[in-house]
């Protein structure tokens, strides 16, 4: 096994997690088995109860795990399947470990964060390195491990002293380290300065890592002199130095450093070439690079655009919906449509805020009015929903492309409930618990009083009515694209939620219109909605988006850009 750590300097958020997805695209290019790991130093067991404002989305995987969104970024570039071991946090680890001490199999020994700590987290990584994801079955052949945070953080020193270790555990010969760091651009000529870098490697060496490849962030490529100023003072190789400058998107990255030298570097470094190779692994690596390759390039030739206006509660950090915007981008490759997301703050969109300030009002409409479509993506909490009902209410009604994701559907269902059903004071449970008409209810095995890992999470199967057959749009995206297998009415999608549609309002919503196509196992639970009268208005309890990858869109954001931008199916699937 050989392992390639991943490591940022000078500041946090610098684009570690592309870099590393990137890398890992490379090594697939020449028939590798790539897996990955993320090294969160938080406390917190998971990300699960952690703010979208604050660390930015929360990523679900198969099994349930509630983890970092770089894991997103993993699946999305790799195409493979992580589990929750994936992610590592400080909290997982003491926990461990302090499970460990309590039944005593420390024997008696003092406890301390070198060895013991620094031993679980050595010991995690190799166990978890050779977890088969994909669906060979076989063993990775290189891990990829990203140390989250600065080189320099308190709560990141055990984890540096762990790999510290761990190279002389594996061996030089199995493992290499990559540095990300900062190169800024300072004063009116725009000189680019290495005093960050020459400071953070500095910093990395002191604490026995020392960086075989230097990445720097930069908004143009490096000058000659800059990165021979780099090599010589941070003691590599002028070719150890290479230039992640800003590019027109992420999918130019994995390209940009293979035209560095950077794949040819690690197979160097790391003897990659002494691995192993089936006929069948290189053939299907060749078509990676071709396929990738093709994605930059029709990303660049777009012309023609689509208007999605998202509508929600944590629009002033975007990367709290980091996956819906990458499922948007998915389907507008595959549409030929460059994608134009405007953000609209739900509460904005609410009559009360119109009395606290009538032009942030007024704009917020006027952006909502100009939308080819509309998308309300999942959230929690009270702030914001009635903004998300008025805008499934003007979608509705104006015949303008909906999607609706958990929250979204929910609001979407609300909305109809009151407006067509009657039911003025339709509402959630969540928001409302004293309403009349519960439509949305609390799902009664989750808990109340524990928030992380008690929602209804990970992959479960949603089954498309018998008589859906002939006229579910969203069941005729997951048979055009593959996701629901030849003769099959089930798909299978990942899920966070702990409120669901109440089950006994069905029937009265149905009477009028709004059809519940796809439903759990047991028929119970509401997975799918659609309107037929519409263009496109569709709602899933599930969160599609994780699922959705740059060469196989998600079909219910497919389907929604496709409606969007004016497109049929036969326009779309026309070979």
């Amino acid at each position: 096994m050989k392992y390639i750590l991943v490591s940022g300097g000078v500041i946090s958020g610098i684009g570690k997690g592309i870099f590393a997805s990137s890398l890992g695209v490379l090594l697939k290019t020449i028939g590798l088995k790539v897996t990955a790991i993320k090294i969160d130093p938080y406390m917190n067991i998971d990300a699960g109860t952690m703010s979208p404002i604050e660390h930015g989305e929360v990523f679900v995987l198969n099994d349930g795990g509630e983890v970092d969104l770089d894991l997103g970024n993993y699946e999305r570039f790799l195409d493979v399947t992580l589990t929750r071991d994936n992610n590592i946090t400080t909290g997982k680890i003491y926990q461990q470990v302090i499970q460990k001490e309590r039944k005593g199999e420390y024997l008696g020994k003092t406890v301390q964060v070198v060895p013991h700590i620094t031993d679980a987290i050595q010991e995690w990584i190799e166990r978890v390195a050779m977890v088969s994801v994909d669906h060979s079955g076989e063993k990775p052949d290189v891990c990829i491990i990203e140390l989250g945070g600065t080189v320099g953080d308190i709560e990141s020193a055990p984890f540096v002293e762990a790999m510290r270790q761990f190279q002389f555990r594996v061996g030089h010969a199995n493992f290499a380290l990559a540095h990300v760091s900062l190169v800024p651009v300072i004063g009116p000529v725009g000189e680019q300065k290495t005093k960050p870098t020459q400071t953070t490697i500095r910093e990395l060496r002191a604490l026995g890592l020392s960086p075989d490849l230097i990445a720097c962030r930069c908004y143009k490529a490096l000058e000659p002199e800059v990165r021979a100023k780099i090599s010589m003072f941070c003691h590599v190789g002028k070719e150890q130095v290479i230039s992640v400058r800003d590019v027109l998107s992420t999918y130019h990255v994995p390209l940009l450093l293979k035209e560095q030298g950077v794949l040819s570097f690690f197979q160097k470094r790391l003897g990659l070439d002494t691995i192993h190779i089936s006929a069948d692994q290189l053939i299907k690596s060749e078509s990676i690079l071709k396929k990738w390759t093709k994605l930059t390039e029709d990303h660049d030739r777009l012309k023609k655009s689509v208007t999605i206006v998202l509508v929600g509660k944590y629009t002033n950090l975007q990367d709290s919906y980091l996956s819906v915007i990458k499922a948007l981008e998915h389907s507008g490759l595959k549409c030929e449509r460059k994608l134009t997301l405007m953000w609209v703050e739900a509460s904005e969109l609410e009559h009360e805020f119109e009395k606290v300030n009538p032009d942030k009002y007024r704009e917020a409409w006027n952006v909502l009015s100009s939308a080819n479509g509309i998308l309300v993506p999942g959230g929690f909490g009270n702030r914001g929903t009635e903004g998300k009902v008025a805008a499934a209410k003007w979608a509705r009604e104006k015949k303008v492309p909906y999607l609706g994701i958990c929250l979204g559907l929910q609001v979407a269902v609300i909305e109809f409930a009151r407006n067509v059903c009657g039911l003025s004071d339709a509402n959630s449970e969540e928001f409302e618990p004293h309403s009349k008409h519960k439509i949305v209810i609390n799902m009664p095995e989750v808990s109340l009083t524990h928030l992380g890992g008690t929602m209804r999470l990970g992959m479960r199967s949603t089954i498309f009515k018998d008589d859906t057959e002939k006229w579910s749009i969203t069941r005729k995206l997951y048979e055009v694209t593959g996701f629901m297998a030849v003769g099959k009415q089930s798909i299978e999608e990942r899920h966070r939620h702990r409120y669901e549609v109440n089950p006994t309002y069905i029937s009265k919503l149905e009477e009028k219109g709004m059809h519940f196509v796809g439903r759990d196992e047991k028929g119970e639970r509401m997975e799918i909605m659609e309107l037929k009268d519409h263009p496109f208005f569709v709602g899933t309890q599930y969160h599609p988006e994780y699922l959705s990858r740059p060469l196989n869109p998600s079909p219910p954001f497919l389907g929604f850009v496709m409606a969007s931008a004016g497109l049929s199916l036969d326009t779309i699937f026309h070979e």
